[in-house]
């Protein structure tokens, strides 16, 4: 999908809402509910795997993200956390290799999985991302991410210099996973020039709410996947503990869903 038609979703007041899938399955039902972009996990992908969130290697995320984007017809966003390197040079290959893999967009985040960088590296591997996101006719949407407020530092400040120099160095979407509060979410809207994506988590404004601080996209990360997973928890300990068969309740909602939703896709 081209970078305008993605980029050109992102407005400021109206947030994009971007649902994160995790297999072809959940793409498919998302993108038949009219959501107009999507987005993977990395924790729900991983999960998909039967591994934890960051055990995922470079190679099975972009094979991953790139089947999704050919199995929808809207545009799909991939989570690549921290690209897949540390280093500069690193990360762009990973987003010239995710950008020739028909995706519309992608995220980088300024976390090693073990630290958030400094400033100064963190913008370097930002400028080489963009340098390949935006390279040639496969250009790709660039969102660069600020891991402050899911790590343990609750420092808007520094949270802020991050964003204005990720936009700065080429960054087309800002996202800062974790603030909350209506004050962190408008301080962060004022202080940057591009679109800022915002988590949706409990205690932070609705839609509406978020629309009414000039966010441009929402999205829910892991969420929708580990709400899939629980209502696999709660169905199997019914009938492990209970010995019922309340869940076909929810069997026949989703299954009407996924019939309708795999036959437009198939067209069969």
């Amino acid at each position: 999908m081209p970078t305008s038609r993605f980029l050109s979703l992102h407005v400021p007041g109206h947030p994009l809402l971007m649902p994160n899938v995790w297999d072809l399955g959940s793409a498919r039902i998302a993108a038949s509910l009219g959501f107009q972009a999507l987005a993977t996990t990395s924790s729900g992908f991983a999960a998909t795997l039967g591994r934890r969130d960051g055990g995922v290697t470079r190679e099975e995320a972009i094979e991953h993200a790139g089947a999704i984007a050919a199995a929808v017809k809207v545009p799909v966003s991939a989570d690549l956390e921290n690209g897949f390197a540390d280093e500069p040079a690193g990360v762009g290959a990973t987003v010239s290799i995710a950008a020739d893999a028909g995706l519309a967009g992608l995220s980088i985040e300024d976390w090693s999985g073990s630290e958030i960088y400094s400033l100064g590296h963190a913008v370097e591997r930002v400028g080489a991302a963009a340098e390949s996101a935006h390279a040639g006719d496969r250009a790709v949407v660039l969102t660069a991410r600020a891991e402050n407020h899911i790590r343990g530092v609750d420092d808007l400040d520094d949270t802020i210099a991050r964003l204005l120099a990720f936009a700065q160095a080429g960054a087309d979407v800002v996202f800062a996973p974790g603030i909350v509060s209506a004050d962190q979410i408008r301080a962060v809207v004022s202080a940057v020039s591009v679109p800022v994506s915002v988590l949706a988590v409990p205690g932070a404004p609705d839609v509406a709410g978020m629309g009414a601080l000039g966010v441009s996209r929402i999205s829910v990360g892991g969420a929708l996947a580990f709400n899939a997973y629980g209502s696999l928890v709660a169905a199997g300990t019914e009938l492990l503990q209970r010995g019922t068969y309340g869940y076909w309740d929810g069997y026949r909602a989703g299954a009407a869903a996924a019939k309708q939703a795999f036959t437009s896709a198939l067209g069969v």
